[in-house]
């Protein structure tokens, strides 16, 4: 025998009859054969590698699917209401992007902090402290959607505040009154999503979302075209699509055996140490909230160039696919974080390391393929969303900035998710807030205001912005010491547990 084989662990010794290593290898063994790596032969890193990457699809494809299809809700929405007129859907579509973006980013954002503790809680085995940090993020998210209700209630002097002229913010008005009730769907769907998640419940998620899609595509068919409700019927049918998530996902909480240990059912434990769990919830939705806001913004700052119709229509066509690469992305992403955040709370430093390696170098495959796509395929891709020949024009002459856009989305996300595992959001707060808003977003400013370039100079200071703060969570990550990251997440999970007002953030 060789002597580097002998000192490797006996699951490595010992593969499966195919010669491969098993799927269901414990992490535990795992970070023991990561702790001796130089002793491990060389072909046996592919065959970890493949390890690593079934466990990271098996919550991927689920993750994917939630993401794509909870935005398919609003996109089959939209889709709906254009067939009603120009005006409604200019009003629908603004409101979607200034007011519900907005209140989904602040949801999402808040509900990582979950995804943080509660990831790291059950990689701990702390299960009775998952229920306890849902409940908690339950009472802050609630209270975050009464504060946004007023803000939904006020959309249309808020819509003409930021440029839109009186018809467009009165139909926006009347698509955000609509949307009231989904404000509390997002308070009660993005916790609870995250607390599954956290445990990798995945699958059901996944179902689930692809349900009530259909569901919602049928009943929004009947609401608008049938019985034509109109645009107010729109917004409440996807209201209620939405509190339909909230049902399901509530009712597989509550009487799921995968859910026993981790839900335990109500408690006013929830209440005592919410102000340290706050603080981490805040970071969180300033974190992604700075990163959701920052592309609304390209499209919300291009409608005031000289020729905003050509310039909204090319971005819009270009921002719907950078769209769907997101939310693709995203989904790797949530599983990213799942995946550290529960090797940090088991302790395995070097599983979580090596997590990243391979979830950040799959990622990079995956966008180099879909940027080709783009760059082959811009005229087609123009050609789908509009018949225009200047639309179609610009479209093709921003597909190389869009391409750009894919390549660096390969990254970014995969960091922030890391980022998210690893209970950083303070940091990158400040890191999104520096690349995007002081650096890139003025420069972009300057480029499109300044020049000839219009929108494509907008885009490219977006994308500086988006590649400076690639490089820095490159940088974060590199520099990491994941033994001390282990101490902080014990910290964390054993505060979180015993309900200690002290809770421990990292900044």
């Amino acid at each position: 025998m060789n002597p580097e084989e002998s000192t490797t662990t006996p699951l490595l010794q010992n593969p499966d009859t195919n010669g491969h290593v098993s799927s269901n290898l414990p992490s535990e063994e795992m970070e023991k054969v990561l702790e001796n790596k130089r002793a491990v032969p060389i072909r046996w890193w592919t065959k970890l590698v493949i390890w690593e990457s079934k466990t990271l699809w098996q919550l991927s494809w689920a993750s994917i699917i939630v993401q794509v299809f909870n935005y398919m809700l609003s996109f089959a929405t939209l889709t709906f209401v254009g067939h009603l007129n120009a005006l409604e859907l200019a009003g629908a579509s603004v409101t979607n992007v200034g007011i519900q973006g907005l209140a989904y980013g602040i949801m999402l954002g808040m509900a990582s902090a979950v995804q943080t503790v509660c990831g790291q809680a059950y990689g701990a085995k702390q299960y009775g402290a998952l229920g306890i940090i849902c409940q908690r993020a339950i009472i802050l998210h609630l209270g975050a959607a009464i504060l946004l209700t007023f803000f939904y209630w006020f959309s249309g002097p808020i819509l003409v505040a930021i440029g839109q002229t009186e018809a467009i913010a009165e139909q926006g008005q009347i698509y955000a009154h609509g949307l009231i009730f989904q404000i509390y769907a997002f308070a009660l769907s993005c916790p609870m999503q995250r607390f599954l998640q956290a445990q990798n419940i995945v699958n059901p998620l996944a179902y689930m979302a692809v349900g009530v899609f259909v569901v919602h595509v049928v009943l929004t068919w009947l609401v608008v075209d049938v019985l034509q409700y109109g645009l107010i019927g729109a917004a409440l049918t996807l209201s209620f699509s939405w509190w339909l998530l909230v049902i399901l996902n509530g009712l597989y909480i509550l009487f799921s055996p995968s859910c026993k240990e981790t839900w335990t059912g109500f408690s006013w434990k929830a209440f005592k140490g919410i102000w340290p769990y706050f603080k981490l919830t805040l970071a969180s939705a300033v974190m992604l909230c700075l990163e959701i806001w920052y592309n609304q913004g390209l499209v919300l700052i291009s409608g005031l160039l000289p020729n905003p119709t050509i310039s909204l229509d090319s971005l819009s066509v270009c921002m719907n696919y950078l769209t769907w690469d997101i939310c693709f992305m995203l989904g790797i992403s949530t599983a990213a974080s799942i995946r550290v955040g529960n090797e940090l709370g088991a302790g395995n430093p070097k599983v979580a390391r090596f997590s990243v390696y391979v979830v950040t170098g799959t990622s990079t495959v995956i966008s180099i393929v879909f940027t080709a796509i783009v760059l082959i395929f811009r005229v087609q891709l123009s050609k789908l969303f509009s018949s225009d020949a200047a639309v179609i024009e610009a479209a093709t002459n921003l597909a190389p900035l869009l391409a750009i856009s894919v390549l660096l989305n390969g990254i970014q996300p995969i960091l922030s998710g890391v980022a998210i595992g690893s209970g950083w959001q303070a940091v990158v707060a400040y890191v999104n807030l520096a690349c995007y808003y002081i650096i890139g977003l003025p420069i972009g400013c300057v480029l499109g205001f300044k020049t000839s370039l219009a929108e494509a100079g907008i885009w490219w200071g977006m994308i500086l912005g988006v590649l400076l703060q690639t490089i820095t969570l490159i940088i974060l990550t590199a520099r990491t010491n994941w033994n001390a990251e282990v101490e902080k997440a014990a910290d964390r999970v054993q505060n979180s547990a015993n309900e200690n007002l002290d809770l421990i953030v990292s900044v």
